[in-house]
């Protein structure tokens, strides 16, 4: 297992140093569920199981997070660049996830959990944008936990979007900083990530969070997807705690 540190500049309440204080635990963690097809193969099952088996492991993850007190969980489900897959992969995994979201929408109310999409939805079909819209809507009073799904997302498209937003809203060149860009995020009024797990072995974040993860702790794991248990994320919710956050000081 290989770990990659930085710094995130720390908002109100955040704990500065890992040392300090007891087990302190992310507010926010993001999550590249990466390694389906790879497990699937290295099976001999079809890629699609595998898929299948990824979404499963969505589930314990969230209860996990909860339970462990985060505020806010980000996982990438659906990025603009697999619709470059093949169509049937493509089709499978819309199939999927809109199933887990119409299963999993009364469970999360119950856990008080709330639904943001971060992506484009009007790319999307109409059944896959009424099955979203039917989680927004359901959890919307959740208070407990934020549930990000980036479905249909792209860092780079994010920023474009949110620098248009900037240019339809009037504002002048001097008037774009880094807070009115921030305003106009797909995360916008949410704290950025103060932990970024990739699973399945590669090291690298894949145009996920670019903007908002520019200082979050990394942190890489070998198992693939369906593999990454409540120990697992025990596991790097610890290694999050043993280290020394110093945010450029």
């Amino acid at each position: 297992m290989t770990f990659t540190a930085a710094a995130m500049p720390g908002l109100e309440g955040d704990v500065v140093d890992g040392a300090s204080g007891a087990d302190p635990v992310p507010h926010h963690v993001a999550i590249i569920m990466d390694g389906n097809r790879r497990w699937a193969r290295e099976r001999g099952i079809p890629e699609a199981q595998g898929h299948a088996a990824g979404v499963e492991a969505i589930r314990p993850i969230v209860e996990r997070s909860v339970e462990r007190g985060v505020a806010v969980l980000s996982i990438y489900a659906f990025s603009r660049e697999n619709w470059q897959r093949a169509s049937h992969e493509v089709r499978t995994l819309f199939t999927l996830l809109e199933s887990a979201i119409r299963d999993e929408t009364p469970r999360l109310v119950e856990q008080g959990v709330r639904v943001r999409l971060l992506g484009r939805m009007d790319e999307l079909g109409e059944g896959t944008r009424a099955s979203i819209e039917d989680a927004l809507a359901a959890t919307a009073s959740g208070t407990r936990m934020t549930l990000n799904v980036a479905f249909n997302y792209s860092s780079r498209t994010e920023i474009v979007d949110a620098v248009r937003r900037c240019v339809a809203d009037g504002l002048q060149a001097e008037e774009v900083t880094e807070a009115a860009i921030g305003e106009r995020l797909y995360t916008a009024g949410l704290a950025e990530p103060d932990l970024l797990i990739r699973t399945g072995g590669d090291q690298r974040v894949s145009n996920f969070l670019l903007w908002q993860a520019a200082y979050a702790e990394l942190y890489f794991c070998e198992r693939y997807w369906p593999d990454f248990d409540g120990q697992a994320y025990d596991e790097a919710l610890a290694e999050y705690a043993r280290r020394s956050r110093r945010f450029g000081r």
